[in-house]
């Protein structure tokens, strides 16, 4: 008797992170399921940064300076 699937949620860039800590080699199969209602909106972002000329370490400084611009005015 096989054991009945097993859901882990975590992030694209944590995947393979996760499955080493869950013992899953890297060489075994596994399958991942995405969110449907995620992907069409990431897809045309994605698709705009793209086409504006900006990588995704463009993006992530200008998430982290934007995270800087924020932080002295949230309350605490």
């Amino acid at each position: 008797m096989t054991a009945p699937p097993q859901v882990i949620e975590t992030t694209a860039g944590d995947i393979a992170t996760e499955l080493k800590c869950q013992g899953i080699n890297p060489d075994e199969r596994v399958t991942v399921t995405i969110e449907p209602e995620l992907i069409p909106g990431r897809r045309e972002s994605r698709a705009r940064v793209i086409a504006a000329g900006l990588t995704d370490d463009d993006i992530d400084r200008l998430i982290k300076q934007a995270q800087r611009e924020v932080e002295p005015s949230l309350p605490r």
